[in-house]
Order: C-alpha cells, then structure tokens, then sequence
C-alpha cells in the first residue's frame, strides 16, 4: 500500500521522511494540490457505495483504494498553478481531491477538517486549559478600552498575531512583542488584537507529538526575550516530559483529533510548562539535527502502519 504526502516542491521536512520511507521499502507518491488540474490528475467513479479511482502525478499512478495514510504537510491551493486559475476551480478542485481522498481506508496526519478548527488560536487555549495545560491569561478584542484595562490589571503583557504567522511569511508575521500599559491602545479599533500576560521564561521548550509518541526538547532563553523565532538563540537538547505535560498532551490531541502537534512552551523559573500554542504542521528538522530525536522516523513509521479495517 503507498503513503501520499501532499505537500510543495521545496520542504526540506517532508525531505527527510521521505527519505526513511525509502529505507522502510514504503511506496509513497509526493504531489502539491496547487498542480491540480494539470501535472496532477485524478478520477474517480461511484459505484455500488463508494468511490474507486485513481491519482496521477507526473508518471506516477496510485489506485486510492491502496493509499495507507495521507500526509497533509504543507500542500499548495488547488488549481494555484493552473493556466487559467480562478475562485471557481479552486473550489471544484478542492472539493474533488480532498472529498474523494476521504472516501479511503486511509489514515491522516492530519485530517483537513481537524487542522483547519486546530489552527485557531482561541481554540487552542480552550482545548489546552480543559486538558491540563497552565495557560497564560489572554484576551482577543477590538475595544481599545477592554485592551487597555487588560494592560492594566496584568501590567506585564504581550501582544501577538492571532492567526500565528511564521517568520517565512514576511506578510503576515507579527512578532510577539511586550509592551507598556501606558501605550496608546486606540489601534485596536483597526482590527482583533490578542494581548497576553507575559511568561518571564528561563527556556523554550518544543514537544513534538507523533502518534502516541512524545519528544521534547529544551533551549536556555533570556527572561527577556520575548519572542524565540527571531532571537539568536541556542542548541535545542532533549529533555524529558513530566507525567502532568504528557497527560495534558494525550488528552489536548485526542480531543482535536490530530495525529502530530509541534507544542510550544515556555518554562518560568518554577520549571511550569506554560501552553503557547500547538501548531499542527509544526517543523521539526531543526530540532531533530540538534537533538538527533528520531522524529522523521517515528513520522515515517506512522506513516507506513496499515490503515484499520473499514
């Protein structure tokens, strides 16, 4: 049965496993959505209570009723890359690909449906605080006057994008970055804000979750470093996870129904793990060349297990 890795053609961690697949003997077939229509094709018939086709990429051909699992990365738009792309194939095209991959024995990591809710940030703090995690006070508004009473009963606060934005998407990025109480908060009238009290941190800590398997890793920060992404930061080492975080986990990724979360922390001086964030197609390559933590194995084993009986 063949692995299918949706994802772009430059990804250095989807690289990697691939990579350990080889080695397992595991048939996969790597496409980006954004090829469909044109170097990506599909059909796919309805008969007698299902679906059964096929995909096409390049030479490459795969029936879906042999695909084991579906690895969503980091696929491009559907129809992105067509000669004539519109709102209108995207959708079509979309709706085609995703709706009959979930036609398929074929387990996910992870499931459109479960990422898309798990990606926003207010749910992720509910989710975190119901399974355990401490989680810093937070408030998302467009009222000037309930941000600056935030500010004022937290005195010590942070403001961040609420969609998350990475540091590759120049566009969207906004760095986490502290500020007064005393600033003038009338700004936030322009659109939802999300200000936090700040965690004064003595390391980051990034758990990555695979399956049922956990590996975390620890880097030393400056108390006063506010956001780790830009900073220059230091080796990530492997640490381990205290009963409480590993409980919190399980029941934080059972309840978004996702097979792999990248968790981000921040450890006070009281060695606490406060929830950040759980991204749900975090990276993880540089922690594993630092820590050399078998991440792209265990991804590539999950990958390779057989899909449960339907």
């Amino acid at each position: 049965m063949t692995v299918l890795i949706l994802t772009c053609e430059e990804d250095v961690t989807a690289d990697m496993v691939v990579a350990r697949l080889y080695e397992l003997g595991v048939p996969l077939v790597r496409l980006d959505p954004a090829d469909l229509p044109g170097e990506v094709a599909l059909s796919s018939e309805y008969d007698k209570g299902d679906f059964e086709g096929y995909l096409k990429a390049g030479e490459r051909v795969v029936s879906l009723s042999s695909l084991r699992s579906v690895w969503v990365r980091r696929p491009g738009t559907p129809g992105a890359r067509a000669p004539e792309p519109s709102a209108w194939l995207t959708a079509e095209s979309e709706h085609a690909l995703y709706g009959v991959l979930d036609c398929t024995r074929a387990r996910w990591m992870n499931h459109p449906v479960a990422a898309a809710r798990a990606r926003r940030k207010p749910w992720q703090l509910r989710a975190a605080h119901h399974s355990g995690f401490p989680v810093p006070p937070t408030v998302i508004t467009s009222f000037p006057s309930v941000a600056r009473q935030f500010a004022r009963t937290h005195q010590d606060v942070v403001v961040k994008s609420v969609s998350g934005g990475h540091p590759t998407d120049p566009p969207m990025v906004l760095p986490t970055t502290r500020i007064s109480p005393d600033v003038d908060f009338s700004g936030v009238a322009a659109g939802p804000t999300l200000l936090q009290l700040h965690i004064p941190k003595r390391a980051d800590v990034r758990l990555t979750c695979v399956g049922e398997q956990l590996f975390a890793a620890r880097r030393k920060a400056d108390p006063d470093e506010v956001d780790s992404r830009f900073g220059e930061g230091g080796l990530w080492e492997p640490v381990e996870v205290p009963d409480r975080v590993r409980a919190a986990v399980n029941a934080y990724m059972s309840y978004a129904e996702l097979s792999y979360g990248a968790f981000d922390f921040a450890e006070d001086a009281d060695r606490t793990w406060w929830f950040l964030e759980c991204n749900q197609g975090g990276q993880f390559g540089f922690v594993q060349l630092d820590t050399d933590q078998p991440l792209a194995q265990a991804v590539a084993a999950w990958l390779a297990a057989e899909p449960s009986a339907r």
